[in-house]
């Protein structure tokens, strides 16, 4: 089914009061109704426990999807069209009692798609999943999307999972990772299988190593409570940067579909080398904001944040060197790092390739610097590579020079933001860009001995300052191999 022709559908939003869904699904929504990729019958309830009618959760709508999505596309006649297609059921969605209204806003439509968007928190996930049963809206048009986290180790995740899996089956469920619908994410992917030139190279003969950040300039903002029980480990390295690994390590599926993607995603997953004992101290490093400044502006410690125990241990700052044990990328170290409250906002990728073996121009003051491939997923989306040229006249002095793809200015029309392809890909049934359950384990599975060490040795994490590049232990782990991280260079 393409997206010119979508399919008649009720998409429901729990937690529809939420900073997710204001933030993120209910813009994605409009867009995909402005641009008619939306069946004109499809219906969209949001539920939340907050008390409104129709009419003033339409204003407080409006107020927030005005605010995150460009003014030069928002206006009253495209608001209105889309406002009517929403309803509004106050609902406590721990309460089974509260379904049955539910049952009745939707009404009796066997065979109709319905999608039931969870952006509630995971202890949730369970007891939404019971009560749709219970009153008969799991049937099989219903599908049921989970946002992440899922569970906060191994145990917990199969004990979420089991029970979703009692009331849906694995087919019907959506594990979103939000950065797998980033189009720069998918032109990864369209970089190294639909064009010739990266795939003899992309092995561990001719890439020296890799790097993948995922950084922010903000704190925990709003999100303290959440945040001191998760922590940059649950949070970001578990699911979004490993996420990402899998993609520049995995290899070419037989056919672009989703148990063919998934297949390839997971068998990374499993190659992954574990780190565990004295392995945690060297190969991993923890960090934690301390009050700082940035542009004259006073930051505060994490631990002054709203809803953070002043005693918190809870990592803010994640880096890490991963091996994947393949034949492809053996010897061949990985980097990952996530922090918050850092220099800088940027997710990149970056495929360092090896020097050329040989120095044919002495003239060059240094070893020619190996190609370098960037890509770059937020703040702009682009593609670089870095390649030696000769500096202009006489000898043969070279320089390094990029080669840019920039989105925005090689395709002129508006660029998709990650949930409207997801929440696209989910109405059409279409799991390629979702995590499987086995791929959940398969994370937790290695993610888990890491946390376990941490706890182990009782050590707190390295205070880096608010503001800063991150903790200086997160620099030796790459000086010991010989590395810099890239926007240090």
């Amino acid at each position: 089914m393409s997206i010119d022709s979508p399919l008649e559908c009720d998409i429901v939003v729990f937690g529809g009061t939420g900073d997710l869904a204001m933030r993120k699904l209910l813009p994605a929504l409009y867009y995909l109704h402005r641009e008619r990729h939306l069946h004109p019958k499809t219906r969209i309830v949001a539920l939340a426990r907050a008390q409104h009618d129709v009419a003033s959760y339409s204003r407080l709508m409006r107020r927030h999807v005005s605010q995150h999505v460009a003014k030069a596309d928002f206006d009253s006649a495209t608001w209105d069209a889309f406002a009517e297609r929403f309803s509004y059921v106050s609902l406590d969605a721990a309460q089974r009692v509260a379904f049955p209204r539910l049952a009745k806003a939707l009404g009796d439509q066997p065979g109709r798609v319905r999608v039931f968007y969870l952006a509630t928190t995971p202890n949730l996930f369970a007891v939404i999943a019971q009560h749709l049963d219970s009153v008969g809206l799991a049937n099989a048009g219903a599908r049921i999307v989970l946002e992440k986290p899922l569970g906060e180790s191994l145990s917990t995740a199969n004990r979420i999972n089991d029970e979703i899996g009692k009331v849906f089956d694995e087919s019907r469920v959506f594990r979103i990772d939000h950065y797998l619908g980033k189009e720069a994410v998918q032109n990864l992917l369209a970089l190294r299988f639909g064009n010739a030139l990266f795939e003899p190279l992309w092995r561990n003969a001719h890439v020296d190593h890799v790097q993948i950040s995922v950084l922010e300039t903000v704190g925990v903002e709003n999100r303290g409570d959440y945040y001191d029980r998760a922590g940059a480990m649950r949070d970001m390295m578990q699911n979004h940067l490993l996420q990402l690994l899998c993609l520049v390590a995995m290899e070419a599926p037989v056919h672009f579909e989703p148990e063919a993607v998934r297949n390839e995603k997971l068998k990374v997953l499993e190659a992954l080398r574990p780190i565990t004992g004295m392995d945690v101290q060297d190969r991993t490093v923890r960090g934690q904001y301390s009050k700082g400044s940035r542009a004259g502006e006073t930051l505060p410690a994490y631990y002054f944040e709203k809803s953070v125990d002043h005693d918190s241990n809870t990592e803010t700052f994640v880096a890490l060197r991963a091996e994947v044990d393949s034949w492809r990328w053996a010897g061949v170290p990985f980097f990952l790092r996530t922090g918050k409250a850092t220099s800088q906002r940027k997710s990149e990728i970056i495929v360092q390739f090896k020097s050329v073996p040989h120095r044919l121009f002495p003239q060059s003051n240094d070893q020619l610097a190996g190609n370098r491939l960037v890509i770059r997923l937020q703040p702009e989306e682009s593609i670089s590579l870095s390649l030696m040229a000769k500096s202009p006249g006489r000898g043969m002095l070279l320089q390094e020079v990029d080669l840019d793809l920039h989105f925005a200015e090689a395709f002129k029309r508006r660029r998709w933001e990650a949930y409207e392809r997801l929440l696209l890909d989910v109405i059409q049934g279409d799991a390629t860009l979702f995590m499987r359950r086995d791929e959940i384990e398969a994370a937790w599975r290695w993610v888990d001995p890491i946390i376990e060490g941490w706890q182990d040795c009782y050590r707190s994490p390295k205070r880096y300052a608010a503001g800063s590049r991150g903790p200086d232990a997160a620099d030796s782990l790459l000086e010991r191999s010989g590395h810099a991280w890239f926007d240090e260079r």
